[in-house]
């Protein structure tokens, strides 16, 4: 008993008492219920509000797969379009290879035709040229001819012998 005694006395088993004591009108009175009822809305609010970040890291995570989506696809587009313009570029220095080519050859047969005419024409001038020529030293030289043959000192010479003698 003695250790009962001392165990009244003590200031520790007073606190304990007080402590189970306060604990029982704690539950009566229902503060158990309300706190743990406090603390599950509250672990429910934490648990909605990991539930909407989950929810919105899947969101940006589909959205950032969408836009990888949308940067590869866009990669692909500005690929294929270089290549386009690099096969339009060497179609179009093709073609205007061919339209130069074709323009020279053009050109030359152009140049070779004035070429031909004017040689054409050149050898007709020359020949008329020659023509007229040989036409005026034709006829200078059956003028000097008629000319010379009434004037001619040994027929005039011989007319005169014949004259003198005929006398």
């Amino acid at each position: 008993m003695d250790f009962v005694k001392e165990l009244l006395l003590e200031a520790e088993t007073w606190v304990g008492v007080a402590f189970v004591l306060l604990m029982l009108l704690f539950w009566r009175v229902g503060a158990f219920k309300t706190i743990g009822g406090v603390l599950d809305g509250r672990g429910v609010k934490i648990q909605a509000q990991l539930d909407e970040a989950t929810r919105l890291r899947e969101e940006a995570q589909t959205l950032l797969a969408g836009i990888k989506a949308q940067a590869e696809e866009s990669e692909k587009t500005a690929a294929a379009m270089l290549e386009n313009a690099k096969a339009e570029a060497k179609r179009l220095q093709t073609e205007a290879k061919s339209k130069l080519e074709d323009q020279i050859s053009r050109r030359a047969a152009l140049a070779e035709r004035k070429i031909a005419t004017a040689e054409s024409q050149a050898t007709a001038d020359v020949k008329a040229a020659a023509a007229d020529l040989a036409s005026q030293v034709a006829e200078q030289v059956l003028a000097t001819r008629i000319a010379g043959a009434t004037s001619d000192p040994l027929i005039d010479q011989a007319l005169k012998t014949l004259g003198n003698r005929l006398q």
